[in-house]
């Protein structure tokens, strides 16, 4: 079909009818995509995971309990396993939808599996000290890498299923140990892991894992504080000091690998975390240094929706920095056409849109959409940023000059009644030609946006704003919205758009407040004078004013 379609741009471009240059799309490679789709990989993916886990507990079985019955021990293993997938697919249902994220969830869990059963190996073998057999086991690598990647849920997840099945690859007198060690690290990574926007963050939160799982092991007795002491109290200190260094040394080195790794599984499996969206914030990319200098009003159109969208996403608890990212790229296919948009034309300029028909002027605006997928996809920016692109007008209709259309229509009937004007030659005026291509919003911080670009260029418009003109606005716009059908396939619910529509209130009431009418140095003049001719003929005495010099 791409050979084709090339033959057929080359002939229209032969006899002038195309430029024969191609459109760039965003499009997901069909191959791939089955792949992410298909419900068998995705059964493949879970019986892996369940014989892997069975399979793992079997050959661990010689230093376990289940010493005497090997079959027994992957039993229990398939056991458990099987209802961390139930589990799995009951309560995260967002992460289990794409294969490539159970591959991550999945996997993550399996290599987790792994290394402890070869740091407990490495005990067993007497490379590593006995007394030191939880403390260089990583307990943090899967809970702190789902944490980051995928959310709370999915790394509490990680957290209580590799704890429940690394209980079956621990020798019997150790298991209570381990559960509780791995528990509460886990669980701590957790919590230290969730929206962790800077590198530092994740190499605080190591030092921190390390710092419990230290304490947690003192208490637990794997190390004897009393003995340090005792008659070989420098023995005992440096036992306890070598186990503190193992101890954060390995929480520590699981953050930085975590760290490293990041870009890797943020390519691979197609995901933005925080801290990518913080490095692609930064208003020195090539697109936006063309913005500020060749559309300089939509750039600051851009910077005002950036400032209401992350608010609002921040107050129900959508990703606020990826909507400001979103929101800094939403209008880059402005930058093809920047004159045709109000925005950038200067007061007492020519409106090119003056001497175009209004179908003519509303495809140059609706190209904007597909010119910012466009300029996006040759950047290589981000995919989430150009779904934004595509989605943020969804396929609302360009009602200025939809109107503009009709009313010259009309004109024309107006004509044809007094039979000056033939009705062949009446322009056919037919909404869709005056809509955007779509899609609508079909996430939270799509819908968002949409909204406050929106509100963004209606605030313009306003005159004297007052909180209530302002809300007013608001509340319209947004019922406009919903009545349209532009948010029927975005997951915002009732409630939250009513938190939205309160944020954008208030942050535009911030950005729209009047200031007070300095007076200008002639009437300042004016008024000292007037005041010093008053204090001086008070009490019936006139005092002679100073003359100037």
């Amino acid at each position: 079909m791409g050979f084709l379609d090339a033959i057929k741009r080359w002939r229209l471009a032969r006899e002038g009818l195309s430029s024969g240059k191609k459109r760039r799309v965003h499009s997901e490679n069909p191959f791939i995509q089955a792949l992410e789709d298909s419900i068998w990989v995705k059964f493949s993916l879970y019986a892996t995971f369940v014989v892997g886990s069975a399979v793992l507990v079997l050959k661990a079985s010689a230093g376990t309990a289940f010493a005497n019955d090997p079959v027994k021990g992957a039993v229990y293993g398939f056991i458990i396993a099987a209802t961390a997938i139930v589990m799995f697919q009951v309560s995260l249902q967002t992460s289990c939808r794409r294969n490539s994220r159970v591959v991550l969830v999945l996997g993550g869990l399996m290599g987790h599996l792994i290394t402890i059963r070869v740091m407990i190996g490495l005990v067993d073998s007497g490379a590593i000290p006995e007394v030191f057999r939880f403390f260089v086991v990583p307990f943090a690598l899967a809970p702190m890498l789902h944490g980051v990647l995928l959310g709370r849920a999915v790394a509490s997840f990680s957290a209580v299923y590799v704890t429940l099945i690394g209980c079956l690859l621990v020798p019997q007198p150790d298991v209570l140990g381990y559960m509780i060690l791995s528990l509460v690290s886990g669980m701590t990574s957790v919590l230290l892991a969730y929206q962790v926007r800077k590198r530092i963050q994740l190499l605080q939160a190591g030092i921190y894992v390390g710092a419990v799982t230290l304490v947690v092991g003192l208490i637990l007795g794997r190390l004897d504080i009393a003995a340090c002491f005792g008659p070989d109290a420098m023995d005992h200190l440096q036992l306890l000091g070598t186990g503190s260094a193992a101890t954060f040394g390995t929480a520590v080195m699981t953050a930085l690998l975590i760290s490293g790794l990041l870009p890797l599984f943020e390519g691979t499996f197609h995901l933005t975390t925080d801290i990518s969206w913080l490095e692609l914030s930064d208003l020195n990319h090539k697109l936006l240094r063309r913005m500020q200098l060749e559309a300089p009003g939509t750039f600051h159109h851009s910077l005002v929706v950036a400032a209401l969208s992350e608010a609002a996403a921040e107050k129900i608890g959508a990703n606020s920095l990826m909507c400001r990212v979103c929101s800094y790229f939403h209008d880059v296919g402005k930058l093809k056409k920047p004159g045709y948009f109000i925005e950038n034309q200067h007061d007492g300029a020519e409106n090119p849109h003056d001497t175009l028909t209004p179908t003519m002027s509303s495809l140059i605006i609706i190209a904007h959409v597909k010119d910012g997928v466009d300029l996006a996809v040759k950047h290589k920016l981000n995919p989430r940023i150009i779904d934004v692109i595509q989605e943020h007008h969804a396929d609302s209709l360009v009602a200025f000059f939809y109107r503009r259309a009709q009313e010259q229509k009309k004109t024309e009937m107006d004509k044809v009644d007094r039979r000056i004007e033939n009705p062949e030659d009446l322009p056919i005026v037919e909404e869709k030609n005056f809509r955007y291509p779509g899609p609508r919003p079909s996430s939270r911080e799509s819908g968002i946006i949409a909204l406050a670009d929106t509100v963004e260029s209606a605030s313009r418009s306003l005159k004297k704003p007052t909180p209530a003109k302002i809300r007013a606005m608001v509340d319209d716009l947004v019922h406009a919205k919903i009545n349209g059908g532009q948010l029927d396939d975005c997951p915002l619910t009732l409630r939250e758009l009513a938190i939205v529509k309160d944020s954008f209130s208030n942050t535009l009431r911030s950005m729209l407040h009047s200031r007070i009418d300095y007076p200008k140095d002639d009437e300042r003049a004016a008024t000292a004078t007037k005041r010093i001719a008053s204090d001086a003929t008070q009490g019936g005495r006139v005092i002679p004013m100073p003359k100037r010099a």
